[in-house]
């Protein structure tokens, strides 16, 4: 079938994207999915720092690349073996497959899937296989979803069911940033009544959790942000306190998320958890980022550092937590949309998270 979406042309291209338009939205053929595969229409997709990753250089992918992890969307066709999965279903689309097989999938979340990041990281499906093709040529995808698209072929394994009140932003937003942000309070941090929680990165990721700990009776939240505007917004949602990083003073906490990717900003982290305290680092930096630690401090003082990709989550698990907290009222996951913009304003969109203006845009189809 036909579709239109964005496609990544160059990596590392120059600023301003709108000028150098390193994303073409074009016209691309998709093929039908294959046995545990499906179709899906896509409602709306979030723009994500992991896209802006793969755009500047960060997070090297091969290309060209149908980009976008963030997402929900209808079935409108499933496999021969996808059984569990009913034509006109909403669903989550998680940016990691989980094959439910291997060594990482046995640790419940603290390791990511081997099989699903290989084929990540070769811009295929779980099954290896490409669905996406222009003028005969192979377009990779991203993360196993390639959501800045008008419709996805993706494994069963890549999307997580949800009922039909939940709408198509706050179900995007579930897949990836609250899963992010908010499954590394919920699985790696396990904030306890009277702790503090704070928050290195008021991105979408950083909200999340920001959000996600606010959810929690009895603890305090701390945001810690260079923005002065991001800062405000974390004081609207709730957040206890709001201070950049320069301004740390004696601040400890018990658990604390690293949520920009900056060698600089989990220094930060490190430096005002608490001792007996966690550390949880959800941020993706460059390949070549090192930071500058104290063993001894970890050890005289018996502080935790963890790293949590896709919030240690197990997607299956979680997303429904997440619905039940949203639904409840605990977690607006709607206060994050900082914008909504069209898929022909992609590259400006990158320009608004480059430049740091953004917390979530979303695309709505």
């Amino acid at each position: 079938m036909k579709i239109r979406g964005a496609v990544l042309e160059n990596i590392g291209s120059p600023r301003r994207y709108a000028e150098s338009r390193p994303l073409v939205v074009s016209d691309l053929d998709l093929a039908p999915p294959g046995d545990t595969e499906i179709l899906v229409r896509i409602e709306a997709s979030g723009l994500c720092h992991s896209d802006l990753s793969v755009v500047d250089g960060n997070r090297v992918r091969p290309i060209p690349m149908l980009l976008g992890h963030e997402a929900a969307g209808v079935v409108e066709a499933v496999g021969a073996a996808v059984t569990d999965l009913p034509v006109g279903r909403r669903v989550v689309m998680t940016f990691l497959p989980r094959c439910g097989e291997c060594a990482g999938c046995a640790t419940d979340g603290l390791a990511p899937c081997v099989p699903g990041s290989a084929a990540n990281g070769a811009g295929t499906l779980l099954s290896g296989d490409v669905r996406l093709t222009r003028d005969g040529d192979r377009v990779l995808h991203h993360l196993g979803v390639s959501a800045f698209a008008t419709h996805a072929v993706v494994d069963r394994r890549s999307v997580v069911p949800v009922d039909d009140d939940v709408p198509p932003v706050v179900a995007s937003l579930l897949g990836c940033a609250v899963l992010t942000g908010g499954g590394a309070v919920l699985n790696a941090g396990h904030p306890q009544p009277g702790q503090t929680v704070a928050v290195v990165g008021a991105g979408g990721v950083g909200m999340a959790a920001i959000l996600t700990a606010l959810a929690h009776d009895d603890v305090r939240v701390v945001a810690v942000d260079r923005l002065p505007e991001k800062l405000n917004r974390t004081r609207e949602l709730g957040a206890h306190a709001a201070v950049t990083p320069d301004d740390i003073g004696d601040l400890r906490a018990e658990v604390v998320i690293e949520a920009v990717g900056h060698p600089a900003a989990l220094e930060t982290a490190l430096a005002i958890t608490a001792p007996g305290g966690r550390t949880i680092t959800v941020g993706l930096p460059h390949p070549d980022a090192r930071i500058t630690l104290s063993p001894l401090a970890l050890v005289a003082e018996g502080r935790t550092l963890i790293g949590s990709y896709l919030g240690s989550a197990v997607p299956a698990r979680d997303i429904p937590k997440f619905v039940d907290m949203w639904r409840s009222g605990r977690l607006p996951v709607e206060q994050l949309v900082s914008s909504t913009i069209t898929l022909d304003q992609i590259n400006e969109g990158m320009d608004q998270l480059a430049d740091g203006n953004a917390v979530r845009q979303i695309i709505e189809f």
